[in-house]
């Protein structure tokens, strides 16, 4: 071997074994996670994530989407004849799983037979693979129970807001709003002149959102099953982070949205039904008592966040693809603001909570430069500037519209501008992301 293969196996070496280390990591911190939400639900007399997902195993699942998606995102391990025995033995057991349902005249829903199939893969992987192809299996089966118990994760979550949290800021967060022009009683009227066709559409897309992440995260890893091996970033990295830090915002900024806080869904606990007909009055803020039921869950918009991770891992996709990824962050902001279940402010600040974690984790996994710091940094900068503005300073935006409007859309655009610069300086420049050589995984 010359001094150049050397140097090049040398190379190598630290990029076969980072990616090890990392998924351990993770690993670890999304177990600890989920121990210590369990214990925290326990103490509000709450069942936590991992007894709710275990429960799926037997009992009726909330929606089976979710748990074929995940099933789906596993399957990019698999090769092509693997893929038809998994999806056949799912089908097959939900099948037996809703004859009895029927019997026994219960709700007849679907999505146990995935979940078994995700836990047959682990055993399997455990007891019947080894090396690489076993820690392949193990990622691919880890991806998939992460997604599952991300919405149980995020059900828990939300309980837990609702009983920590007792008085709510939505006044703070409707003052600022008059800045941008009150976008959710624009909306929210739109919305209402479509009907229930427009309704549909929206909720539709709404609640199906994991689905449509499904989808472009499956085509970015549909080389999976033939290069043996991950990319280093991808959609599933950025959907997770997204969901296991915006619940701690939560905690910090507890907000129940428009419809609720000035809505019917407010009961007697809304200021008054305002919403989304007559836009609030300008005036001193205080803070608001709620019930300990209705999750506060507006600042950031998570669901905004998500749909624009979607919307920038879609950008290198088929055309479909494309037009799928703009169309669900088109469908997700009129959805979000339309039904009255955030405000504009919460809209920016859930595009900046994206756009900062995305270039975290693509810095992290390309390997740090100047630029993907200095981008991390502005994009976290701004949107603790964000929060704080809405937090001390709502009624001057609301008595100033023409300067703090502008001036929150421009620190958005900031932050826009700084990421596609510098993903763009990575396009043309050498990097480390992407597929791991098969053959460095066999020396």
């Amino acid at each position: 071997m010359t001094s150049r293969e050397l140097s090049r196996t040398d190379d190598q070496t630290p990029w076969r074994r980072r990616p090890f280390f990392q998924w351990v990591i993770w690993g670890i911190v999304g177990l600890g996670f989920l121990a210590a939400l369990e214990f925290t639900a326990r103490r509000y007399s709450l069942p936590g994530p991992v007894t709710k997902q275990a429960e799926e195993f037997i009992f009726p699942p909330k929606s089976g989407f979710p748990l074929y998606a995940s099933l789906a995102l596993m399957m990019v391990v698999l090769t092509r004849r693997q893929r038809v025995i998994s999806l056949g033995a799912a089908i097959g057991i939900d099948a037996a799983f809703l004859l009895v349902r029927w019997f026994a005249d219960a709700r007849l829903t679907f999505g146990n037979g995935a979940l078994w199939v995700i836990a047959a893969h682990a055993f399997i992987a455990l007891t019947r693979r080894t090396g690489q192809e076993r820690i392949l299996l193990l990622k691919g089966v880890g991806l998939a129970l992460l997604l599952a118990a991300a919405r149980k994760t995020g059900e828990t979550w939300l309980l837990i807001t609702a009983k920590t949290r007792p008085a709510v800021l939505d006044q703070y967060v409707a003052t600022a709003d008059h800045a941008l022009g009150n976008p959710s009683w624009v909306v929210g009227r739109i919305v209402r002149a479509t009907g229930t066709v427009g309704t549909h559409l929206l909720n539709g897309v709404y609640t199906q959102l994991a689905v449509a992440a499904v989808v472009i995260a499956i085509y970015q890893l549909r080389g999976v099953a033939q290069e043996r091996a991950f990319p280093r970033h991808h959609l599933v990295r950025t959907f997770l982070v997204i969901g296991l830090l915006g619940p701690g915002i939560y905690m910090l900024f507890p907000v129940v949205g428009p419809v609720f806080a000035y809505g019917v869904h407010g009961g007697h606990w809304a200021m008054a039904n305002l919403w989304p007909d007559v836009p609030p009055s300008i005036g001193p803020p205080r803070h608001m008592p709620f019930d300990e039921i209705t999750p506060r869950n507006c600042m950031p918009s998570l669901h905004t966040a998500w749909a624009t991770a979607i919307f920038i891992h879609s950008r290198r996709s088929p055309r479909a693809l494309r037009f799928a990824g703009t169309f669900w962050l088109i469908a997700t902001l009129g959805a979000t603001l339309g039904f009255g279940y955030h405000y504009g402010v919460d809209i920016v600040a859930g595009v900046v909570f994206a756009l900062t974690i995305e270039i975290f984790l693509h810095s992290q996994a390309r390997g740090w430069d100047r630029s993907g710091m200095q981008t991390a940094v502005h994009g976290a900068l701004v949107f603790a500037a964000l929060l704080l503005t809405y937090r001390f300073l709502p009624l001057h935006m609301a008595r100033l519209p023409w300067i703090f409007g502008p001036a929150v859309i421009i620190l958005m655009i900031s932050v826009i501008r700084h990421y596609r610069r510098t993903t763009r300086s990575w396009e043309s420049a050498p990097s480390v992301t992407g597929w791991i050589p098969r053959s460095s995984l066999e020396n």
